[in-house]
């Protein structure tokens, strides 16, 4: 943190404004990962409550086919809803990885414009020319 305050964002030229950029860069990073932390939160507490709906009421039962319906049941939803949660959580953190930590290290915005291929465009150039 304090490495990243000395020296200004390569975004920005002028020195008043850095200080700046380094506290929303911060805030912004936090927020990225508190997102993550939520979803890892909300795994957690569904696998929990799968678990006591599922296999924790045929325990408290004492019923072996409680137990062994409930056990299915708690694989196939487990398996199929958190693999899904865990899929976006690997996608967020993939992208937050790409997105935040690459554009506030690489990403300089001083290019030029980019003009995508237009057949029409390039219908009247051939045109003009010709």
């Amino acid at each position: 943190f304090f490495q990243m305050i000395r020296r200004p964002p390569r975004s920005t030229q002028s020195r008043s404004s850095a200080a700046s950029d380094v506290y929303k860069r911060q805030i912004s990073n936090t927020a990225s990962y508190l997102r993550l932390w939520a979803l890892s939160l909300a795994h957690a507490q569904l696998a929990k409550v799968f678990f006591e709906k599922t296999i924790g009421s045929g325990i408290a039962s004492g019923s072996f086919l409680s137990i062994f319906v409930g056990y299915m049941i708690f694989v196939n939803v487990t398996f199929f809803v958190l693999m899904c949660m865990d899929l976006m959580e690997c996608f967020l953190h993939a992208l937050r990885l790409h997105w935040v930590e690459f554009q506030n290290k690489f990403y300089k915005a001083d290019g030029y414009k980019f003009n995508p291929f237009s057949f029409v465009t390039a219908m009247t150039a051939e045109t003009t020319s010709a």
